[in-house]
């Protein structure tokens, strides 16, 4: 399909969407949400605002500060780097392999294998980052090969409903290391269009199928990480192709959409003392995290392209980020019951609770370096999972690669 045929296609979806009503912030759950309009930008005002290359998880100053003080030895971010050469991922003998297919969920007739792509992944990216510290272009050239792989095969993601995280969590960082790459010399022109070319092929058009039909149920019936995750890749995609209308279309599902990864709906209920119940609190504290770890992404990649969603609703990200990290740190949090058509939610789960991901960089250095707001409890947790490593650090399974990580190295100001 060509450019203008899919900016067509994704148009025409959008309006359509723009006749529902949006229902206003839910303080409370088990509404019966109507569908959420996706705002329309006109030709002239995404030709108006191009994007900053690199500009995702991370900009051109992030790596730059990340050079001078990897190479001055300056603490954190040595302890950071050393993390990262440790890392398996960030090998010149890691060997891709791409499939024409990927599976996630049991399906009789297929057999899982979306390890392969996460793990390629997760390579990537590490070898992205390797190179733009160090300036050694064969971890470019590795990367290269890796994405290049996987975009002369992959032609769909399939299995169960499991499928959309595929889509999702596995977009955005495939995203995100070819957002790295772009600026590499060693990248032909030809490979990188067909790669971009997947990514609005394969993942998107999943992305916003599931943004838009939830698998064909009701709004509310996915938890909140179904939607963060394919947010997180139609951002990330939005940036990496040049499509301000599928960047449009991401920002304006965070604010307003009707699932349960926008933000009211993620962040559901807010209690005097300032803080955030979040939407799979009572389901257990694994999941409660990679919330986190998407929105943190998902705000991030906004806020480098000029966009702030950290602080949108009053800094609503963080009520809900503070929330979660008191809770797992052992301190009580308020809680009032949660249901919507896919659970009811009594109590506060204490599945998973102390689980360590590397998710807390990002949202200590934005709100408590940057901006200089009050957050213990994420303060704390950045303080104890310190330095943050990546894929494969945290467990050999899906969850130990369902956020890029690194942060120590990448997010770290001052």
């Amino acid at each position: 399909m060509s450019r203008k045929s899919i900016l067509t296609v994704s148009i025409i979806a959008v309006v359509s969407l723009s006749a529902c009503v949006a229902q206003p912030a839910n303080h409370y759950a088990g509404a019966d949400r109507q569908r959420a309009p996706v705002a329309v930008q006109s030709p002239s005002d995404i030709e108006a605002k191009p994007f900053a290359h690199p500009g995702l998880l991370h900009s051109e100053r992030d790596f730059e500060r990340m050079r001078v003080n990897v190479a001055e030895g300056k603490q954190p971010w040595l302890q950071g780097w050393q993390r990262l050469i440790a890392n398996r991922h960030a090998s010149l003998d890691w060997t891709p392999r791409p499939q024409d297919a990927i599976y996630r969920g049991k399906k009789p007739e297929h057999a899982e294998n979306y390890s392969l792509l996460f793990n390629d992944a997760a390579a990537a990216y590490a070898l992205a980052l390797r190179w733009k510290v160090s300036g050694d272009d064969a971890y470019a050239g590795k990367a290269i090969d890796i994405l290049n792989a996987w975009s002369a095969n992959l032609k769909m993601i399939d299995g169960s409903s499991d499928k959309f995280l595929a889509s999702g969590i596995y977009g955005y960082k495939l995203a995100n290391a070819a957002e790295i790459l772009r600026t590499s010399p060693q990248w032909k022109a030809a490979d990188f269009r067909r790669f971009q070319s997947m990514m609005l092929t394969v993942f998107y058009t999943m992305n916003h199928d599931f943004l838009t039909r939830h698998n064909g149920t009701k709004v509310d019936h996915y938890w909140a990480n179904w939607d963060l995750a394919n947010m997180a890749s139609m951002l990330a995609i939005g940036v990496l192709t040049d499509r301000r209308d599928i960047y449009a279309e991401a920002v304006e599902y965070f604010k307003h959409g009707a699932g349960n990864g926008s933000i009211e709906h993620l962040v559901w209920k807010l209690y005097p003392n300032g803080l955030g119940q979040v939407q799979e609190s009572g389901r257990d504290q694994g999941h409660t995290m990679l919330d986190f770890a998407l929105a943190g992404a998902f705000c991030q990649m906004a806020w480098n392209q000029g966009d702030d969603l950290f602080g949108y609703d009053d800094n609503r990200l963080l009520k809900g980020a503070e929330y979660a990290a008191q809770y797992n740190l052992g301190h009580d949090m308020p809680y009032t019951l949660y249901s919507d058509s896919l659970a009811t939610q009594p109590s506060i789960s204490p599945g998973s609770r102390g689980d360590m991901r590397p998710i807390w960089e990002l949202l200590y250095n934005h709100y408590v370096v940057l901006k200089k707001l009050k957050a213990p409890g994420v303060t704390a947790y950045a303080q104890r999972v310190r330095p943050e490593g990546g894929g494969g650090d945290y467990g050999s399974n899906s969850g130990g690669f369902d956020q890029l990580g690194y942060g120590t190295l990448t997010y770290t100001l001052k």
